[in-house]
């Protein structure tokens, strides 16, 4: 069976998993809506309704209202992997929250997770 590619899967099913990895570190849903705000430019009211909708994940991160320009100073490994070294935009814009979120289930304090 052919991997499903991940920027064809429904945020819908993606964004809570993010949210319960945090979670499970003693982090808020409002800390996960935090940063990925702050990284796409996504409302929490805009975030809870694209969790009701079919939108894909590529197509969360494609129509980001705000993608932060910081957002380049995010750098280390997710998942055995460079972030910035990442050549796909919109992969290593997913990385980008994958890494947000673990540097927040990690108890990373926000200020030094939302850079500049």
């Amino acid at each position: 069976m052919p991997r499903m590619d991940v920027t064809q899967m429904p945020f819908a099913k993606l964004y809570p998993l993010l949210v319960t990895k945090a979670e499970k570190k003693g982090r808020t849903r409002q800390e996960v809506d935090q940063v990925t705000g702050w990284l796409t430019g996504y409302t929490p009211e805009q975030i809870a309704g694209l969790e009701q909708s079919e939108t894909s994940y590529g197509d969360f991160f494609r129509n980001a209202p705000a993608p932060n320009p910081n957002r380049a100073l995010i750098t280390g490994k997710v998942c055995g992997v460079q972030v910035e070294t990442i050549e796909d935009p919109l992969m290593r814009e997913i990385r980008y929250l994958d890494k947000l979120v673990d540097e927040l289930a990690k108890g990373r304090p926000m200020e030094k997770i939302l850079r500049g």
